[in-house]
């Protein structure tokens, strides 16, 4: 081979060297405007406990918890298409878990209250666990039942959870519930106890407000990546077609009763992070509505999203916590017990106007509304081949 001919062929296969700063280094990466908005929102949640009063961190622990569930909810609904009415029985197992594994026996409201004592870190995991094994019990029925079926057969589950709740008194308290023992990892209590950081005092609330966005954040990346693997895909396919996923080697019932655990899970979790958050559990709040809230959550956000679930926790929690806090300056709209309009009674009337709106006019959710749609583009148009002529033939 010629000198000439070598020069081509190490011109040819030598690449260049991409520009310091491009689109493909890690500069690039970080100046993109996702990531700016990404890594910005992060530095703030941060610093809101810096800045905000504890109504206002009460309110947020509260739609990170909501979020957690939601998200665990939407696997089950929004990417499986199994309609569940019953999340909030297995919110109250977690929660309810919690309290007897970390609490103490003692008596309280005329109940003699049973408990573990366990160190609470252990009792958070153990309650998540319980309430995954509670899904496990009735995820055969899950695997084999869709549709309305399957939601009338969660919605047996509240009726269950409410009458165990207000019964067994020596578990829960009874109607007037049973108090929460803090949070106490690697020696750090999650209390009232005054913590002064950067002159700035650390109740219970501040120091909560880390825990829920690591649990949060954590939930979603698990999540994000159920969803975006091979097992979402086989979900999504369940939820499109069952019985081509099943002909495609897809073991639907299997997937359903896994999904049905994995959803009981995160509700447990949600239970917990809940627990921590009021410092009492209630029965009376782990009912029917609390249920419906979470699938208004999921489909005003957006069904089978992650995203969605989060938007939609944030938006139905927060309403009634915004309209009570302004109820004074907001027309229409009463502080609770002065007659006139509730602010839990307007939020619920949003809710079912959101929900109608959505379904009109946004069938992808709140969570679509930031995401530009594909640009159509036209198809060219292709020559047209004729036959050739043979000879003597005329044209």
């Amino acid at each position: 081979m010629s000198d000439t001919a070598a020069e081509a062929t190490s011109g040819a296969t030598t690449a260049p060297a991409p520009a310091p700063g491009g689109a493909g280094s890690l500069t690039g990466r970080l100046l993109r405007p996702r990531t700016c908005a990404v890594l910005i929102g992060s530095l703030l949640l941060l610093a809101l406990p810096f800045y905000l009063d504890r109504f206002w961190l009460q309110a947020g622990l509260f739609a990170m918890a909501a979020a957690i569930g939601a998200i665990g909810l939407n696997m089950l609904t929004g990417a499986t298409g199994q309609l569940s009415m019953g999340h909030a029985f297995f919110l109250a197992v977690g929660a309810y878990s919690y309290c007897v594994l970390a609490g103490e026996s003692s008596t309280e409201n005329g109940h003699a209250l049973t408990g573990l004592g366990l160190p609470t870190w252990l009792a958070a995991i153990l309650a998540v666990l319980i309430a995954g094994a509670a899904g496990g019990l009735f995820s055969p029925i899950a695997g084999r039942l869709r549709g309305a079926y399957l939601g009338i057969a969660t919605l047996a589950l509240i009726f269950i959870g409410q009458h165990v709740l207000f019964n067994a008194g020596s578990l829960t308290g009874g109607y007037n519930g049973r108090a929460v023992p803090p949070l106490s990892l690697f020696g750090f209590t999650f209390d009232d106890s005054e913590l002064v950081v950067a002159a700035v005092p650390f109740g219970s609330s501040e120091k909560l407000w880390y825990v829920g966005l690591a649990a949060l954040l954590l939930s979603a990346l698990f999540a994000r990546g159920v969803l975006r693997g091979r097992p979402g895909r086989a979900m999504n396919a369940i939820r499109d077609h069952r019985i081509a996923a099943g002909v495609m080697g897809v073991p639907v019932a299997r997937y359903r009763a896994g999904v049905f655990v994995l959803s009981s899970m995160y509700a447990g979790l949600a239970g917990v992070l809940l627990a921590l958050v009021f410092q009492r559990t209630v029965p009376e709040y782990f009912g029917m509505i609390l249920s419906l809230e979470y699938l208004a959550m999921i489909v005003i956000g957006g069904l089978g999203s992650v995203a969605g679930a989060v938007v939609g926790a944030f938006f139905v929690s927060l309403l009634p916590q915004v309209l009570t806090h302004y109820s004074d300056s907001l027309p229409l709209v009463s502080a609770p017990g002065t007659g006139g309009l509730a602010p839990g009674e307007a939020s619920r009337y949003l809710y079912g106007a959101a929900v109608v709106a959505v379904v009109l006019f946004l069938p992808g959710g709140l969570a679509r509304l930031g995401i530009a749609r594909p640009r159509v583009r036209l198809a060219k148009a292709r020559p047209r081949f004729t036959r050739p002529k043979k000879s003597g033939e005329k044209k």
